[in-house]
């Protein structure tokens, strides 16, 4: 981030009477609310911000918002209204309630700890955790604490039949299936498990694999059109991946046996200028969150894929 200007752009605010988040060597997760104004997601998934981000509500029918403490659950009202309506739909196939687990902070940008990603309000991680459908809600406590299980053994390079559930073969291919959803991060171990059991189809190229990932997987959506500073991804090739996750699976064995070393922290990432002005932008008022919530409750039309 650019410093000199975001120095002058807090000065302003101050001259004008504004309120501005301290300044400290990673305000974003201080900020506890979205930007005023109309949505729209800038720069890249791990180099950017959202300005004008929908707030998902912590319960909703068919999930769940899990560690609420982080303040992480706001996202481009597309990727709101895609949670919602997903929930809906796992709920309506009896599949069970879905545990959601980070979106966005409320002006998105780089969050302290846990991601690289999750800058600009289009992705959201899902536990590989099903709970009862019409099962109570969690308690606060239980959101904060209930642990998330690893589905797989990684010294053994194989899938944890004591925790893998079939269930979420059906729910990564329902996700998969929705031409919103741009690619999905899984452990390698699960794409490859999938493969071997039979999954077939053009859906098993947007499940990318990549370290991690063996609690939870992780949806991006695309770039959406009212979004003209988005930066989109690079295209994959339109294969299913199945005959190239032995060497993703072999690096990941090796690893469990001997841990990698210790990394030292990374550079800040440069974001783009428009985030200087979303950091220090007004707090959306109650109205506009209000206004913001409706329009994310409408159903979207491409969220519901063939039958399997």
């Amino acid at each position: 981030m650019k410093h000199p200007r975001l120095l002058a752009l807090v000065a302003g605010c101050l001259l004008a009477g504004a309120a501005v988040p301290a300044l400290a060597q990673n305000p974003w997760g201080e900020i506890r609310s979205p930007s005023a104004g109309r949505a729209e997601a800038i720069g890249g998934y791990a180099a950017g911000c959202i300005a004008g981000a929908a707030e998902l509500p912590l319960v909703g029918q068919g999930y769940q918002v899990m560690r609420p403490s982080r303040n992480r659950n706001y996202g481009h009202p597309r990727l709101v209204a895609y949670v919602k309506e997903l929930a809906r739909n796992v709920d309506g196939r009896g599949l069970g309630r879905l545990l959601v687990g980070d979106l966005s902070q409320p002006r998105g940008g780089p969050a302290a700890y846990g991601h690289a990603s999750h800058q600009i309000g289009l992705d959201v991680d899902v536990w590989l955790r099903l709970l009862p459908r019409g099962a109570a809600p969690l308690s606060a406590a239980q959101t904060e604490q209930l642990p998330m299980d690893s589905v797989v053994r990684a010294a053994d390079a194989a899938i944890d039949k004591k925790r893998w559930d079939p269930r979420f073969a059906d729910l990564l291919q329902l996700v998969a299936q929705s031409p919103q959803v741009e690619r999905i991060f899984v452990n390698p171990i699960i794409k490859r498990h999938l493969c071997n059991g039979g999954r077939k189809g053009e859906w098993l190229a947007k499940l990318r694999p990549w370290w991690g990932h063996d609690s939870h997987f992780h949806v991006r959506l695309a770039c959406p059109a009212d979004s003209p500073q988005c930066q989109p991804q690079a295209p994959f090739p339109p294969v299913d991946g199945c005959d190239e996750l032995d060497g993703w699976v072999g690096e990941i064995r090796e690893a469990a046996k001997r841990p990698p070393p210790k990394r030292g922290e990374k550079a800040p990432p440069e974001l783009p200028l428009a985030c200087e002005a979303v950091l220090v932008a007004e707090a959306a008022p109650p109205e506009h969150e209000a206004v913001v919530a409706r329009a994310s409750s409408k159903p979207v039309a491409d969220l519901h894929p063939p039958s399997m």
